[in-house]
């Protein structure tokens, strides 16, 4: 019996530091588990969590401001760099989601709007075009005024994750989701 209790108490103990080891992105962004036959699946892995670089003051931004940001209407951030935008590669449902939830677009859509801009002088360039998420996040850490996104679950602490309109990925309500 004391065996027991001794085996409960070191492996309390063990949940208790491995728990307080947490990252402070992790510390930041909880993810809510459901247990399904005794596995842990986060309840939020679908959401995107829109990523600046540690440097840049943005901490919130309302939906319209990001739409404004993604639709290179806002060309420097208040600490003055450069907005630099970075998307997913075509075809990757990170990247339908962004374009479906912020720029309420298609592909087609998107593209036409960029070479239109271009052309007219309303962007001095298109958005960048990663192929992964190590990327992504590896871009957004390089460039102090890149903004980009990625699911919750890929997020690490050399990046910001913003809230919109007031909301984590992980809060219940968020909107930018991959269906």
């Amino acid at each position: 019996m004391l065996k027991r209790i001794t085996i409960t108490w070191f492996i309390a103990l063990s949940m208790l530091i491995s728990a307080s080891a947490l990252t402070s992105t992790q510390a930041r962004i909880r993810k809510p588990y459901l247990l399904d036959a005794h596995l842990a699946v986060p309840i939020f892995q679908d959401n995107l969590a829109i990523i600046v670089n540690k440097s840049n003051p943005i901490d919130n931004l309302s939906s319209i401001e990001l739409r404004k940001i993604f639709m290179g209407e806002r060309k420097t951030w208040s600490n003055g760099k450069r907005v630099t935008i970075v998307m997913r590669d075509e075809g990757q449902p990170e990247r339908e989601a962004v374009l479906k939830a912020i720029y309420h677009m298609r592909d087609r859509d998107f593209n036409n709007y960029f070479m239109h801009a271009a052309f007219t002088g309303d962007a001095t360039e298109a958005p960048k075009t990663l192929s992964s998420a190590s990327g992504m996040l590896k871009f957004v850490f390089n460039v102090p005024g890149a903004i980009g996104y990625a699911r919750v679950g890929e997020v690490n602490d050399t990046v910001k994750v913003i809230r919109i309109d007031g909301m984590l990925p992980t809060d219940a309500g968020y909107k930018i989701k991959c269906d």
